[in-house]
């Protein structure tokens, strides 16, 4: 047994099970040096605040993990490019695993780091455990990345069934830690707000963590897997699996996902289960072509993938951006969904779709400002999922929606909120309305307004831009675009 310690360098993968650097370390023998590090350093794009209230639970929820095997957490802030190979030679390290990540400068840092440390005579390991595959296994038949969703998740799918999930491993030794290494204690990360404290319905919303993540997983798969291909648009009710902070920080990975969903829907034999299990795992394949985009384009979060949407006209009006994220537009359906954001740090998916498109196309701000928005206010911001969705919406991106597809937030109101509980739930002064007045409300006759206690203007604002306007005015800069100079 090789009594040098091996470097176990934690990311986005905080979790214990299906973890193969954690796996490999233990499966080797030798004692082990479990590390994270707040990276201060370089490039790499910082948390945004949500994400750093989830990030101090989960590491919580780890460290608890590993001192039940009787093996510390390190806690370290800096930059990762100084801190692991001082780490390492302070510990005389043997080896350093780590799991990869697909982003520009995380790749180029890591490419870095391994260098450094083979020649300083270490091994160094990097091993998958974000994606079900790697960007570079899934071609086209030319060998070029795909750019199309639907042939590429066709291909995915056509290499037969998904790599199986690792267990966690049983038992793990650790290494003594020398006093003189300058860990922290989690709380001097200070990763929680405090003057004020904003996420009381955070705390509310979500248990992060390995265990939170396998329990919202049971959930979903006992409560609402039976209805996601059918229900999954409808915010008002629980269809969807609210994963993605989960795998977003690697409580869970989506090989756990993928295997536990095939297995509820091969014991629950019941017709409609197969068209759930198949809309759900193209879900994880969307994720999937996100992050396999950001591997060949890791400026995606900045740049147009379509150059032809760098002469876009943004209007950007400061007045109307603070609207929008307020959630005070006058549209009950983008106020709802900005404000459950703000509450609870995640957004349905459905209205994400509506809210930007309403930010992009009515108000004619750059989809970057609203990207940038949601980093700092998402759960569960991912540097694929978030910059490729807004790209998607904006129409610049790849298999992106086209430009003229407009999201009416009425229409979108009425057709997945009916009955408005979506709207009644995160805006309260609507509550008393009749469903056929909710989403259009300033048509409502002013006896029903009075009735309701709303007063527009004042308990609840006029809409910022009329639809047709908002419409319209999109239409022709996008228009401008798709003609030819000269």
């Amino acid at each position: 047994m090789n009594n040098r310690p091996a470097l176990i360098w934690f990311r986005n993968d905080l979790r214990l099970g299906d973890n193969p650097a954690l796996s490999a370390a233990a499966e080797a023998g030798q004692p082990l040096i479990c590390v994270y590090i707040l990276d201060e350093g370089g490039d790499r794009r910082p948390l945004g605040g949500a994400s750093l209230w989830w990030l101090h639970h989960s590491l919580a929820a780890l460290e608890a993990a590993l001192a039940a095997h009787n093996v510390p957490l390190l806690l370290l802030r800096g930059d990762p490019a100084v801190l692991i190979p001082r780490l390492a030679e302070q510990v005389d390290a043997s080896a350093i695993h780590w799991n990869r990540r697909y982003g520009g400068p995380e790749r180029a840092l890591d490419a870095a780091l391994m260098t450094r440390l083979k020649d300083a005579g270490r091994t160094v390991k990097s091993h998958n455990a974000a994606l079900l595959n790697e960007p570079w296994e899934i071609k086209t038949g030319g060998g070029t990345p795909f750019k199309v969703f639907t042939p590429y998740w066709r291909a995915a799918v056509a290499k037969g069934a998904f790599a199986p999930p690792q267990p966690a491993p049983a038992r793990l030794v650790a290494h003594p830690l020398p006093g003189s290494l300058g860990g922290l204690r989690l709380a001097d990360l200070a990763l929680l707000p405090t003057k004020p404290d904003w996420a009381g319905g955070m705390r509310q919303a979500w248990v992060p963590g390995e265990a939170g993540a396998q329990a919202a997983l049971a959930r979903f798969l006992d409560e609402a897997l039976h209805r996601y291909a059918d229900k999954r648009d409808v915010p008002g009710i629980e269809a969807t699996s609210r994963l993605s902070p989960y795998l977003a920080f690697g409580d869970i990975s989506p090989r756990q996902i993928a295997a536990a969903t095939a297995f509820h829907a091969e014991a629950n034999d019941e017709p409609a289960m197969g068209k759930n299990r198949a809309k759900f795992e193209a879900e994880l394949g969307w994720r999937e072509f996100a992050h396999h985009v950001l591997f060949d384009y890791p400026d995606m979060a900045t740049r147009n993938l379509n150059p032809k949407f760098d002469a876009m006209p943004w209007r950007n009006n400061a007045g109307e951006i603070r609207a929008w994220q307020r959630g005070m537009t006058g549209y009950p359906i983008v106020d709802a969904g900005m404000r459950q954001l703000w509450q609870t740090g995640w957004m349905h998916n459905r209205v994400r779709m509506v809210v930007a498109s309403f930010l992009i196309k009515h108000l004619g701000v750059d989809w970057r400002i609203g990207e940038e928005w949601f980093w700092d206010t998402l759960v569960d911001a991912d540097p694929a999922a978030n910059a490729f969705s807004w790209q998607w919406v904006a129409g610049c991106g790849f298999d992106a929606a086209p430009y003229y597809r407009i999201f009416n937030p009425i229409l979108q109101g009425l057709k997945f909120d009916t009955k408005g509980d979506y709207v009644r739930h995160f805006v309260p002064e609507l509550a008393d309305l009749p469903d056929e007045n909710l989403h259009a409300l300033w048509e409502a006759p002013p006896h029903i307004l009075r009735r309701a206690g709303v007063i527009l203007g004042k308990t609840y604002p006029h809409p910022i831009v009329a639809h047709a306007d908002g419409r319209d005015r999109a239409m022709s800069a996008y228009r401008a675009l798709e003609t030819p100079e000269g």
